[in-house]
Formats: structure tokens, C-alpha cells, sequence
């Protein structure tokens, strides 16, 4: 057919709007040619045209530079700060080494099968959330914006972790470490130690009270921390400058922020073998508690942990995803993002417990000294008698081991007074089985065990750049399941949304840096993920499972790795996942009913931890959290089924052209039958916007191809009319 001038198509000057329904009924039924033709774009023609008369031009989806960049991208948002401050405290808390075979289990039956299927939608469609499920059926189109909605709220106060671990690491550059001894303070008579950090630890005073300067109460604001708002700042300002440009920008940075941690967590495991009482704490890590196993409290945390380590239903895996090439084996790619994060909480496991065991060690030593004084003492005063003293123990460089034996003797002489005496077992397994987990983990715990290592600001110095690094590697990919979904769907640019989202983000998070700020991270963390984000990804594996097809899908994935996958993942996705999840969400509701919605506040006068009720604002805002994170799956589903919207306004149903002949027809996914094998991926359909030269092709399949994408997608044949000038269309 040959090519129309421009002359020609200014003489079009009149709009004739037909539907392609109608054009279709006009067809001859018995034209088989017709029926085996195909949609095809020719993206060179008419370019030049295009732009000289003003069209925008779509430039091509951005693509990862190497298949490295983009496993380092999802090793890094799926490999975060829990892995570090949460798997090892569920390891401790659930049975040592036995707990991690119920992980491995559900590891297999949930975390592999639906990191994979977010993988494969994301790559085959090549769009954010969004449009992944407004393709896969435009009534759960919501399921993509409560994605977004959990991201952003996730982002707000992780970025204020990331924000503490600034703090910390500028503060490791001095020798003592600042949180290494008590302060003094000095009146006009006499100096001494603050009371508060006297009745805690230096490393519980300064994390309450020089880091955070916390407030008494949830309803005590106490006003802003500027220390820790400046913090804040540059973490938002670090996140916006790697994510401006998108993978362009941020997938560089991954070489760095994904790898690190390892270089980090290696050093630590070598240097923490070479302390005393590292072996301890690793044995008493990976001893089994083997009838711990069977308490569904177990199973339940494994889940949970398993389902949140991957970045399930968050929308990053799904954005990352679509950045690939439509032939990339992302099975191999599931399996080994999820055994890297399996074997990374690990490593930070055995870490964790040989610095854990060190310190125990320590603290051990001093439990020694201070009862075998009390002991020398209760042997002067005649309280006790030497004759039940070993004669080879010496007081004066006693060891646990001698201690201990002593401290039998004792007790079971002195049966009736024992308790008088004030004497301590000092035994080593006690300490270790104080379990710790979170901020009190890295930001108390840890940072105590770290002054005693020689050295010990630049370890300092190290965990901390570990920490910030291991933060970041996750927001790139939170940020990612907001920003390119909303790319994608409302074509604005990626440069002005990233700033604006930072800043909008920045602003509301000011309340995460008040003197109570670190009760709202608290309430945040708990209730603003869990539950829409185990709805979210039930929602995804019915809209693929039952609405899509799993047999559709299947074949899909035969189309795009080149081999069937295995029939384990058919009967995981259709049957064994959704009956788990289903499991975990009513499981995580009667938990959340069962624990009285509360915090831990920190109470000045006595030094110590006390658990508050939220108050009935607080309330309110919990249960706004959860209500707005999922509000938008019953609105657009709503909207969706009650056409509350206009094709002809532009919406995600409708399809149109931005000049010269307008097609318009309602896309109705769930009653297409056709798979997404014989659809055109968004990528590859033509934007509405642009002047295209569109032909028929002469193919050998009978079906009738569509490409429905929600906005972007054209969903059908065009009629021939062969007096039409292509360049129109």
C-alpha cells in the first residue's frame, strides 16, 4: 500500500469516530484472510512527520544495563535491615537451628512460587503495578494503587531508620566511641555519673536519650529533634539523587549498595571468631529446640518473615521486573534472589550471635568478679565457711567454670539462707537468651558489644555505612513500586514526580523526628504493611490463578523462559499458596486482636521501658492506616463495575488516537479469551498519542490477536480500508 503525503492528510479535515466493533460486524464472515491478520506497527514510518508536526514521541522503556545490575537490584531491596535485626532474633526466639526448617518449608510453598509470578507479570507485561493488574482485569486495577499506598507509607519511616544510621555513623569518627561511657555532670559541690544512664547502659542512655532525646508518652510531641531532622533530610536528598533518573541512575549505585553489606558482614563474622565467647553465642544460636517446632506461633512467624523478607505485594519486584527483556529466565532469578536472601539472614545470623556471644562473655566476666567479692566478703563476716571452698579456687583470678562450682556448693549448703546471700549464677546462655531484635538490637545491643573491640570506631563506622547501605538498597526499590507505576499510567516525568514524592515524603515524615517520633515508627512499622500487603498478594494470585487463567498463564511462561516451568508452581499458585496466605492473614488478625494495640515508652525517671496503650486518637490512626492502604481495591473495583467512569474522558478503559480518526472502544478483559502469548506487550503497542503507519500482515494463527493494557492497550484488528490514509490512524 503506498505511502500518503502530507498533502493528503490535511485535506482530512473532518473527525469520522467509529467503533472498531462496528467495523468488525461490516466484515465479510467468510473472509478467512481477514480472520488470520494481525496488528503490526511500523515504528519507522512517519516518524520524522510525527515530530515535525508536534506528536510526542515515546521514548523506549528503559533496560538494565547487565543481567548483574538488575539481580543486585533485587538482592538489594529484598535483602533489608531485617535481615539483620529480624531473622536472628526469630531464629533465637523459635528454636535455634530448628527453626530454620519450617522457614525453608514456607520458603518453598509461598516465598519462591510468588516471587516468581511477580517476576514473570512484571516482566511480560513490562509495566509498574499499575498497569500489570489493570492488564490482568481492569476490577482489580486497585490492587497496583494499594501497592503504592503501602510503598509510601513503608518509605516514610524507613527512611528515618536509614536517617538514625546517618547519625550513628557520623558519630563513630572519635575515639572513645560517645556511647562508651556514661556522661559526667558536675554541680557546684561535686561531679557525678547522670542518674539515667547509671541505672541503664551508656548505650541505652545515648540511644534515648543524645540520639532520639525520646518523650515520655506517645501524646508528649516534646517538638522536633533537629539533630535527627537533618538526618532525615539527607537520607531523602541520597534517595532522590540515585532514583531521579530511575534504573539509570539508581541501578549504578547498586553495585555499591548491594554488595557492601557483604564485604561488611564477612569482616565481622572473621573478626568476631577471633573473640572470646563467639563460639558460645553461635552454639547457643544453632542449638535446635526441636519441640518449639510444632507451636503454630512458629509456623506463623516464618510466614511472616518469609513473606515480607522477599518485598511481596510492595511493587518493586514487579517495576524492577519490567526493565528486562521479555526472553529473561526469571525462574532462575526467583530461586536465586531467594536463596541469596535466605543465606544472607544466614550469615547476619551467625554474625549477630558471635558479636552477641562475645559481649555476653563480658558482661559474664564482670558477673564473676562482682559475686566472688561478694563471696570473699560473706567469708570475712563469718556468713559462710571456708571449709566449703574448694581448696584450688582462687578468688583472686577465678574463672566461670570455678565460679559456677562455688556457687553450687553454696546453694545447696546454705539451701534455706541462699536467697539472702544476693549471689548470681552468672551463666553465660542466660544472657544470650535476653532476645533483642530491631533498634535495640543494632542501635544497643550491638553498638555496646562494638566498644570492646579493638578499634572499635572504625567497626563502628563500618556497621553503620552497612546499615545505611542495606536501608537504601530496599527504599530504590519502594520508591520504584510508586514511581514507575504512576509513570506508567499517567505518563508524567520521572524527574519532577521523584522530587516531588521526596519532598511530599520528607515533610509528612517530620513527625517520625519529633521527641516522640520513635513511637510513631513503632506504629507505622506494625500496622501499616501487614495486613493490606497479605490482601494485596491474595488478590494477585486470584487475579492470576482464577481470573486470568493458570492455564493461560502457564503457557505465557512457556512462551517467554522457552521451557514449561514446573507443574509444582501449577499446583503451588492454584492450590497451596492462596490456602497459606489466606491462613497467615486470619492468623495475623487474631494475633493483632489478641495483642493489646500498645507501645513501649521510654520512662526518664527510672531508665527503663513501660508499655502504653495507644490513646483513642492513636487508635484512629492505626486502623486509618490499614483502612487507606486497601481503600483503593474496593473503589476502583467499584468504579470498574459500575462504569462510574467515562470511556470518552480518556480513562484506563478507553483507547484513542490524538489525531485525525479517533477508535474508541471499551476494553473488557475478563471476558477476553485470549492469553497474553498472542497479545502485544505495552512496550510493544503504540502509544494512542502517536501517528503511526499501521497494515495488516497475512500470519498463520486464526486468533484473533488483542493487547488489552488497560489505557495504552489496543485491543483489536483494524477493518481494511484500503481508501483510509494510514498515516491517520
Amino acid at each position: 500500500m503506498p505511502k500518503n503525503s502530507k498533502a493528503v492528510k490535511r485535506d482530512l479535515d473532518d473527525e469520522v469516530i467509529e467503533s472498531v466493533k462496528d467495523l468488525l460486524s461490516n466484515e465479510d464472515s467468510s473472509d478467512d484472510a481477514f480472520k488470520k491478520s494481525e496488528l503490526m506497527v511500523d515504528d519507522q514510518e512517519e516518524k520524522d512527520a510525527d515530530v515535525e508536526e508536534g506528536s510526542d514521541v515515546e521514548d523506549e522503556r528503559p533496560a538494565w544495563n547487565s543481567k548483574l545490575q538488575y539481580i543486585l537490584a533485587q538482592v538489594g531491596f529484598s535483602v533489608g535491615l531485617g535481615n539483620v535485626w529480624r531473622f536472628p532474633y526469630l531464629c533465637q526466639k523459635n528454636g535455634g537451628g530448628a527453626y530454620l526448617v519450617p522457614y525453608l518449608i514456607l520458603l518453598l510453598i509461598i516465598g519462591i512460587p510468588l516471587f516468581f509470578l511477580e517476576l514473570s507479570v512484571g516482566q511480560r507485561i513490562r509495566r509498574g503495578s499499575i498497569g500489570v493488574w489493570n492488564y490482568i482485569s481492569p476490577k482489580l486495577g486497585g490492587i497496583g494503587f494499594a501497592s503504592c499506598v503501602v510503598c509510601f507509607f513503608v518509605a516514610l519511616y524507613y527512611n528515618v531508620i536509614i536517617g538514625w544510621s546517618l547519625f550513628y555513623f557520623s558519630q563513630s569518627f572519635q575515639h572513645p566511641l560517645p556511647w562508651d561511657q556514661c556522661p559526667l555532670v558536675k554541680n557546684t559541690s561535686h561531679t557525678f555519673v547522670e542518674p539515667e544512664c547509671e541505672k541503664s547502659s551508656a548505650t541505652t542512655y545515648y540511644w534515648y536519650r543524645e540520639a532520639l532525646n525520646i518523650s515520655s508518652s506517645l501524646s508528649e510531641s516534646g517538638g522536633l529533634n533537629w539533630k535527627m531532622t537533618i538526618c532525615l533530610l539527607a537520607a531523602w536528598v541520597m534517595v532522590c539523587l540515585a532514583m531521579i533518573k530511575g534504573i539509570q541512575s539508581s541501578g549504578k549505585i547498586m553495585y555499591f549498595s548491594s554488595l557492601f553489606p557483604y564485604v561488611v558482614l564477612l569482616c565481622f563474622l572473621i573478626r568476631g571468631l577471633l573473640l572470646n565467647g563467639s563460639v558460645d553465642g553461635i552454639r547457643h544460636m544453632f542449638t535446635p529446640k526441636l519441640e518449639i517446632m510444632l507451636e503454630p506461633k512458629v509456623w506463623r512467624e516464618a510466614a511472616t518473615q518469609v513473606f515480607f523478607a522477599l518485598g511481596l505485594g510492595f511493587g518493586g519486584v514487579i517495576a524492577f521486573s519490567s526493565y528486562n527483556k521479555r526472553d529473561n529466565n526469571c525462574h532462575f532469578d526467583a530461586v536465586l534472589v531467594s536463596f541469596i536472601n535466605f543465606f544472607t539472614s544466614v550469615l547476619a545470623t551467625l554474625v549477630v550471635f558471635a558479636v552477641l556471644g562475645f559481649k555476653a562473655n563480658i558482661i559474664n566476666e564482670k558477673c564473676v568478679i562482682q559475686n566472688s567479692e561478694k563471696i570473699l566478703k560473706l567469708l570475712k563476716t563469718g556468713n559462710l565457711s571456708q571449709d566449703m571452698i574448694p581448696h584450688h579456687i582462687n578468688f583472686s583470678s577465678i574463672t566461670a567454670e570455678d565460679y559456677n562450682l562455688v556457687y553450687d556448693i553454696i546453694q545447696k549448703v546454705k539451701e534455706e539462707e541462699f536467697d539472702s546471700l544476693g549471689l548470681k549464677s552468672c551463666q553465660i546462655e542466660d544472657e544470650l537468651d535476653k532476645a533483642v531484635q530491631g533498634t535495640g538490637l543494632a542501635f544497643i545491643a550491638f553498638t555496646e558489644a562494638m566498644t570492646h573491640f579493638p578499634a572499635s570506631p572504625f567497626w563502628s563506622v563500618m556497621f553503620f555505612l552497612m546499615l545505611v547501605n542495606l536501608g537504601l538498597g530496599s527504599m530504590f526499590g519502594t520508591i520504584e513500586g510508586i514511581i514507575t507505576p504512576i509513570v506508567d499510567t499517567f505518563k508524567v516525568r520521572k524527574e519532577i514526580l521523584t522530587v516531588i514524592c521526596c519532598l511530599v515524603a520528607f515533610f509528612i515524615g517530620l513527625i517520625f523526628v519529633q521527641r516522640s517520633g520513635n513511637y510513631f515508627v513503632t506504629m507505622f512499622d506494625d500496622y501499616s504493611a501487614t495486613l493490606p500487603l497479605l490482601i494485596v498478594v491474595i488478590l494477585e494470585n486470584i487475579a492470576i490463578t482464577r481470573i486470568y487463567g493458570i492455564d493461560k498463564f502457564m503457557e505465557d511462561l512457556k512462551d517467554m523462559l522457552g521451557f514449561s516451568p514446573s507443574q509444582y508452581y501449577y499446583y503451588m499458585w492454584k492450590y497451596v499458596s492462596p490456602l497459606v496466605l489466606l491462613l497467615l492473614l486470619v492468623a495475623s488478625i487474631v494475633q493483632m486482636g489478641l495483642s493489646p494495640p500498645g507501645y513501649n515508652a521510654w520512662i526518664e525517671d527510672m531508665a527503663i521501658e513501660e508499655f502504653h496503650s495507644y490513646p483513642t486518637w492513636g487508635m484512629i490512626i492505626c486502623i486509618s492506616l490499614m483502612v487507606l492502604a486497601i481503600l483503593p481495591v474496593p473503589i476502583v473495583f467499584m468504579v470498574r463495575r459500575c462504569n462510574l467512569v467515562d470511556d470518552s474522558s480518556g480513562s484506563l478503559a478507553a483507547v484513542s488516537y490524538k489525531r485525525g480518526r479517533i477508535i474508541k472502544e471499551p476494553i473488557n478483559l475478563e471476558g477476553d479469551n485470549t492469553s497474553l502469548i498472542h497479545g502485544k506487550s505495552p512496550s510493544e503497542v503504540p502509544s494512542p498519542n502517536f501517528g503511526k503507519n499501521i497494515y495488516r500482515k497475512q500470519t498463520g494463527s486464526p486468533t484473533l490477536d488483542t493487547a488489552p493494557n488497560g489505557r495504552y492497550g489496543i485491543g483489536y484488528l483494524m477493518a481494511d480500508m484500503p481508501d483510509m490514509p494510514e498515516s491517520d490512524l
